[in-house]
Formats: structure tokens, C-alpha cells, sequence
């Protein structure tokens, strides 16, 4: 089985345990799930991304397979990188969910960002001469 199809399977086990509505969307080079707008966590061949909040964060790296997610080089606040191996069973990958779950449940919903249209090029202006009346 390649890294991608454990990460498809993760994200379905994810569908099934959430329970409720979320919008998957490409993102951090995996399939990240949003919840009322707000990420709730994404799953790559890296494993599992999981939104936890801050508040929880040091919690969550005493975890198993845990780590603090670095964005461009960056620690990123409130953000978990779990290990595949740390999500393989059913209630490991559960708890991890329940986390997010619990921090993102809270946040108030986020209104769908309007999609930027790419800028028209300019019409080549025609010359006069070859101008039809």
C-alpha cells in the first residue's frame, strides 16, 4: 500500500469518526478538513495535522509520535504533526479528533472567502483602418 493510500484511508476513518459535515480541501500537500470554515486538520503521508489550540498543545506533544508542525521552518501555535503510527488504532486516531473537535467546535464560523478571477488581459486595441462599420 504507497503513503497515498494510507492517507486516503486516514481521511475516511477521519469522515467516519467526525460524525458531522466537513469540507475537504487540498491544502499543506495533503486533504485538509474544514469544519463550519475553520481547519480542523489535514492527513498526508506525514501523517495526521491536528488542529489542537494552544491551550492544549503542550498536552498533546506528550503524546506518542507527536510533534510540534513547523510551517516554513516555523512552529506553528496550536498545531500537532502526529505520526502515522500514532494514529493506527482506532482510538488513538479518535482522541487526536476529539482534540481538534473540541478547540475548533468552538470558534465561531467563517463566511466562504470569495474566489479571486484572475485579472483579463486587455483587449489589443484594434487600428483605425482595419476598424469595421
Amino acid at each position: 500500500m504507497s503513503a497515498n493510500d494510507s492517507a486516503m484511508i486516514l481521511a475516511e476513518r477521519i469522515r467516519a469518526i467526525v460524525g458531522q459535515p466537513i469540507l475537504p480541501k487540498p491544502m499543506f500537500g495533503g486533504l485538509t478538513f474544514l469544519l463550519n470554515g475553520n481547519m480542523l486538520c489535514c492527513v498526508s503521508n506525514k501523517g495526521l495535522m491536528a488542529r489542537v489550540g494552544a491551550a492544549a498543545e503542550s498536552d498533546a506533544l506528550t503524546r506518542p509520535f507527536a510533534t510540534r508542525c513547523l510551517g516554513a521552518g516555523r512552529p506553528m501555535a496550536g498545531f500537532i504533526l502526529v505520526e502515522p503510527r500514532g494514529v493506527s488504532s482506532d482510538s488513538e486516531l479518535r482522541a487526536w479528533v476529539q482534540m481538534t473537535l473540541d478547540y475548533v467546535g468552538k470558534l465561531p464560523p467563517k463566511e466562504p472567502k470569495a474566489r479571486k478571477s484572475k485579472p483579463r488581459a486587455p483587449k489589443p486595441a484594434v487600428p483605425q483602418s482595419r476598424r469595421v462599420l
